[in-house]
């Protein structure tokens, strides 16, 4: 019977640290996603800037264009 408790308490111990570590890989999942969030919408400001920035090139050169016409 003392051996079939010490069996429990040491699967119950196996299962704690395995609970622990699965905590521990689920927080650090959390900050790398949100860590690439972060990443990504700064990549998207800066094309959504770029993109901005061809429009006006572009309209200024349709100007152009329609004055040599």
């Amino acid at each position: 019977m003392a051996d079939l408790k010490q069996q429990i308490f040491q699967e119950l111990t196996s299962l704690e640290e395995s609970v622990i570590r699965l905590r521990g890989v689920a927080m650090d999942a959390g900050k790398q996603t949100d860590l690439e969030v972060a990443i990504l919408t700064e990549q998207v400001k800066s094309l959504r800037a770029k993109n901005a920035e061809a429009c006006e090139k572009i309209e200024k050169s349709m100007d152009i264009l329609k004055k040599l016409k």
